[in-house]
């Protein structure tokens, strides 16, 4: 999660994001219509950096227990799962095609739309699936009106900008790749 230096950044944020993933995912999805490469979506959890291991194990366990908890138990295990951090869903885009694989994490495409000059190293999901830390943003004003409405267009070109620049780097080698 992105490191935001006041409320007005949140809220502006907080405008940009859903419209902004919507895009994203829309073209992609027309993109990869266009492309060889074959595209699946997963859902992955995303915890605080000061989560340890040992709690992001106990939080998975007893998620599962609560799958399969009498009525009983289910009370006792959601008590449990509340003193607990919990994990913020991300999604990453795996595109494959032959033997080549990436891994695109879909937020972190999300930050580069909204913010300024987003760092996409701060954003890469590593193979142990721990995030690098977060950057300080600001976000990109030239997607608001002067009357402070999002910029639809702007908004649109941006994202189209970004999916672009995302097939642009896929590997034309046998070679796997891991796409911020």
């Amino acid at each position: 999660m992105p490191k935001f230096p006041d409320v007005a950044t949140w809220q502006q944020a907080e405008q940009l994001m859903q419209p902004s993933f919507i895009r994203l995912i829309d073209n992609l999805r027309k993109r990869l219509e266009q492309s060889s490469w074959k595209g699946t979506y997963e859902d992955v959890p995303l915890w605080a950096e000061d989560v340890s291991d040992d709690v992001k194990l106990q939080v998975t366990q007893l998620q599962a227990k609560l799958q399969s908890a009498s009525a009983k138990d289910v009370i006792a295990i959601e008590a449990a799962l509340a003193q607990l951090p919990s994990a913020h869903t991300g999604y990453h885009l795996h595109l494959e095609k032959a033997d080549q694989r990436v891994t695109v994490d879909l937020w972190n495409l999300c930050y580069q739309i909204c913010f300024k000059d987003y760092d996409a190293a701060s954003g890469i999901t590593h193979a142990l699936g721990e995030t690098s830390s977060s950057q300080t943003v600001s976000i990109d004003t030239d997607l608001f009106e002067e009357t402070g409405a999002v910029d639809w267009n702007r908004l649109d070109r941006k994202t189209q900008q970004i999916v672009e620049q995302v097939f642009g780097t896929l590997p034309e080698t046998h070679q796997t790749i891991s796409q911020p």
